[in-house]
């Protein structure tokens, strides 16, 4: 046993950091690092055990150690994603339920809507489509910043959808939410003042490169044919049907960004930029859809 009741929490953190930094992990679906990542888990057993004020100099009983070993050998040798072993992950500030049927939340676009996208969107959207929505993250944290939005969860798995009705329901969001099974925009009724997606756009050469943490998540949820690009493409192609004559949309393609201003050379693409790093998210404007022809 790594830890005991004699141990501080400073210490237990320091422990806990140093077993995660020797197991060759990658930190990249909630924190950049073991400390963190050490200090997340740490933290949420000690809240989740009942306790809500923390200091460094407190010990930990025995159940909660026990729990903490169980997870962390989890975390080293399976190499599965903290925020799974946890249930939880948080984006734009609020916590949600995940699990192995949706990917991690960990997109730039937490950071506009922090921002209430602007300047992209002059005034409040009336209805927003979370398209490839998974936990239902984007479009939730979206109903926060928007509190007279309509939202509309729409994902192709039936797992993620259940995954989105557990967060629908933890943030109190039932009566502006709606959940809808939909192969993009194939079972959808528009238009939508704001369309934001972060699909599928991996390339297979590429997912075979990834760490081992990513194979955790499910494929379908990372991989588009075409080196990344069917699904985006796809999305680019149907888009402007969907939207208000003011609408935006906003579309994460990741490391794919450059596959696809390369196959649109001229396209109008706003490729947007971040305070906290991120690349590979692009907006446009219904006109630009259309004069574009996409």
């Amino acid at each position: 046993m790594l830890f005991n009741t004699q141990q501080t929490l400073k210490q237990i953190v320091t422990l806990a950091s140093k077993e995660l930094e020797r197991a060759d992990l990658f930190f990249g679906h909630g924190t950049d690092n073991s400390w963190d990542e050490a200090c997340w888990l740490v933290e949420t057993l000690v809240q989740r055990s009942g306790i809500d004020q923390i200091n460094a100099e407190m010990a930990l009983e025995e159940v909660v150690l026990n729990e903490l070993q169980k997870l962390l050998i989890r975390r080293t040798k399976e190499k599965i994603p903290l925020a799974y072993l946890l249930n939880e992950a948080w984006f734009a500030g609020l916590p949600f339920y995940v699990d192995d049927q949706v990917i991690i939340p960990r997109s730039p676009i937490a950071e506009l809507i922090k921002n209430r996208f602007k300047p992209l969107i002059a005034d409040e959207p009336k209805r927003i489509l979370d398209l490839c929505c998974g936990s239902g993250c984007i479009g939730l944290a979206s109903a926060f910043e928007f509190p007279g939005a309509k939202i509309v969860l729409a994902d192709l798995s039936t797992e993620a959808l259940t995954v989105a009705a557990i967060n629908k329901e933890k943030h109190g969001l039932n009566s502006r939410c709606t959940l809808q099974q939909s192969d993009l925009f194939t079972d959808l009724k528009g238009p939508f003042d704001l369309i934001v997606s972060n699909p599928p756009y991996v390339g297979e050469a590429e997912y075979m490169t990834l760490p081992y943490e990513y194979k955790h998540e499910p494929t379908m949820a990372l991989v588009s044919e075409r080196n990344g690009l069917e699904i985006p493409v796809g999305i680019l192609r149907q888009a402007a049907d969907y939207l208000t004559e003011d609408g935006i949309l906003i579309l994460e393609v990741g490391n794919s960004w450059q596959a696809l201003a390369d196959l649109y050379p001229k396209a109008p693409f706003l490729w947007l930029e971040f305070e906290n790093g991120g690349e590979g998210i692009l907006s446009l404007s219904y006109k630009q859809l259309r004069e574009y022809g996409f």
